[in-house]
């Protein structure tokens, strides 16, 4: 699938299924199931082309774009689907005489770090692309404006 996706990303005009696997030596059908799966990514996209009835595929060019759909994909399929079974974990956790408070405190406390990254990622998305591709090239130094320090309390600052 990341050959696919590379291949009509690189490509100067979009490409059908067949032209694909020649070029890059695959099966029509691995061919195929790797569109079907990009298209439902929405990393690339039908492009029709006048007098060829075949489909041609073109890959979103953008590469922030691109980035933030992967992004939300993956947070979707993983992300979503591992808090709602925390919270159910955690809601069953509070009623268990078994386990532990320091069981339950460690399933809440992965809990509010998953919903904790996950309202940071939809955060992340209402931020202009030239703001936070500044705040990425501070790298480390992103610490200087929280005020932390290698040594310093983990929850001071």
């Amino acid at each position: 699938m990341a050959q696919i996706h590379a291949l009509l990303f690189i490509s100067d005009r979009p490409l059908h299924a067949e032209e694909v696997a020649d070029l890059l030596g695959l099966a029509r059908s691995n061919v195929s199931n790797s569109i079907k799966e990009l298209l439902g990514w929405r990393l690339i996209e039908r492009v029709p082309l006048l007098g060829d009835r075949r489909d041609h595929f073109t890959a979103e060019k953008d590469i922030w774009e691109m980035v933030t759909r992967i992004a939300a994909g993956r947070k979707a399929r993983e992300v979503e689907p591992a808090e709602a079974a925390l919270k159910a974990c955690v809601a069953r956790a509070a009623n268990d005489p078994q386990l532990s408070n320091d069981a339950k405190e460690r399933l809440s406390a992965m809990l509010d770090f998953v919903t904790t990254m996950s309202r940071w990622h939809d955060e992340m998305l209402s931020v202009p692309k030239p703001a936070l591709m500044r705040l990425i090239k501070l790298g480390a130094g992103v610490t200087k404006l929280i005020n932390w320090r290698p040594g310093k309390s983990k929850d001071a600052g």
